[in-house]
């Protein structure tokens, strides 16, 4: 079923049978009163349109938190990061949030990504738990270490487990998938 908070196009079609119904109708009177008929269509239009910006989905709020980020990551801030990741944080490399945050911080120290593009494959959301999986093309910085001697791009593949506290969605795992289309693990990468 259709929410129409997040698909407007539920609301539109409605609108547009409105409109057709209220064409088919004036074709058969002709009485001025029928003008009036016309605000139907145009007011489900617009609340289609009204009712996706003034709500925000779960998940249009975890598409932000992977934007956020990814986003910081590019732009070298780990506090933005921090502020997305939950207290209780733990994934296969990392124990909880303060280490891997120790380790984002010697990470973006320097140099390193110049631009993230990021495709989500798949979100699925049930209850106060989320899963995103999603690919980040990454381009490095032409001054960071990886693009000198490595490669100057990669493809990555991350699952990321969020949770709901009260109204906002936090990181409480993330798990690299794959590098370059290849299997891979936090630890394959520890060393950069």
């Amino acid at each position: 079923m259709f929410d129409i908070f997040e698909h407007p196009w539920c609301l539109l079609i409605i609108s547009v049978v409105a409109a057709f119904a209220v064409w088919v109708v004036g074709c058969l009177r002709t009485a001025k009163k029928l003008r009036l008929l016309w605000l139907v269509p145009i007011l489900l239009a617009v609340a289609a349109f009204g009712v996706d910006r003034l709500v925000t989905t779960d998940r249009e709020k975890i598409t932000a938190v992977i934007k956020t980020a990814t986003q910081a990551v590019e732009d070298e801030d780990a506090a933005a990061i921090e502020a997305v990741v939950s207290e209780d944080y733990r994934d296969s490399f990392h124990h909880n949030k303060k280490q891997m945050m120790r380790a984002m911080q010697a990470r973006l120290s320097r140099p390193l990504v110049r631009k993230n593009i990021t495709r989500i494959a798949s979100l699925d959301v049930s209850g106060p738990r989320a899963t995103a999986v999603f690919t980040i093309r990454i381009l490095f910085d032409p001054q960071s270490y990886v693009y000198q001697t490595l490669k100057s791009q990669m493809l990555i593949k991350v699952q990321l487990d969020l949770k709901r506290i009260q109204d906002t969605w936090l990181i409480s795992q993330a798990e690299l998938v794959a590098i370059d289309l290849q299997p891979a693990k936090w630890k394959d990468i520890s060393g950069y």
